[in-house]
């Protein structure tokens, strides 16, 4: 298949600025694409950290505050995007967080604030730009969920219930979007190489290595390429589907 370049394409990345999301943003700038990275306060400084690696296409990436976990605050950013740049083309659902204990141990707090974030927050972002993609006849949403979805895990009772939850929501808004020129997949990544993973105890990574069939962690990149073909103008004909990229720890 042929990849179209995105010069002109417009799109947020949601947790933009480090681990998947930085993958995602800087091969999306350096295809050609301005991307809108979303995040907290603190992901102002990693943003302008990611665009000093881009030379030439530092220009593309921008840094928008929200918090997806409040609807109100998914439709400002959103909104601020469409008046600095005119259109949304792509929308890449990427962040999350983690809260882990056993279902013995979890607070309902913990329960609630991982679902608010890694479930409510996609819908929320969906919400906000699904209105001006079906106006326009075009868009890609691309969903980021977990191999866990499919596995589960020990200890993340919460983190596999909202990322499988994400799986349903897509390929319900695939359903309802299919002939409005809009495509809604999502990426099940294994145990990739980022700061959520290396939080972890060492004793589960290397479990988790254990169990994946190439004996190691993935790299944010290798998400990335997959986010890049899915929202390839090209790529027309795939929607509501699950890419499942994990070494083989899943099939």
């Amino acid at each position: 298949m042929t990849i179209s370049t995105l010069s002109g394409r417009v799109g947020i990345v949601t947790g933009g600025a480090r681990g998947i999301g930085a993958a995602v943003s800087r091969l999306l700038a350096r295809d050609g694409a301005t991307v809108a990275v979303l995040g907290l306060p603190a992901d102002r400084e990693r943003t302008q950290a990611l665009r000093a690696t881009l030379n030439g296409q530092a220009s593309r990436v921008h840094f928008y505050e929200g918090n997806v976990g409040e609807y109100d605050r998914c439709k400002l950013a959103v909104d601020a995007i469409l008046r600095e740049h005119g259109r949304i083309d792509f929308l890449v659902n990427n962040a999350g967080i983690t809260a882990d204990h056993t279902v013995r141990k979890m607070t309902v707090d913990e329960w609630q604030a991982v679902l608010q974030v890694n479930l409510s927050g996609p819908f929320f972002m969906t919400k906000a730009v699904l209105d001006h993609m079906i106006e326009r006849g075009y868009g890609r949403i691309v969903n980021i969920s977990s191999v866990v979805a499919l596995s589960g895990n020990v200890g993340q009772a919460n983190y596999a219930a909202a990322k499988a939850g994400l799986l349903g929501l897509t390929k319900t808004v695939a359903l309802e979007t299919a002939n409005r020129g809009i495509t809604v997949n999502a990426i099940a990544p294994g145990f990739i190489n980022t700061e959520m993973v290396a939080a972890m105890p060492s004793a589960a990574i290397e479990a988790a290595i254990a169990r994946t069939p190439e004996r190691r962690l993935g790299k944010p990149d290798e998400i990335a390429r997959t986010v890049r073909f899915l929202i390839d103008d090209e790529s027309g004909y795939i929607t509501g589907a699950v890419f499942n990229i994990n070494g083989g720890m899943y099939m």
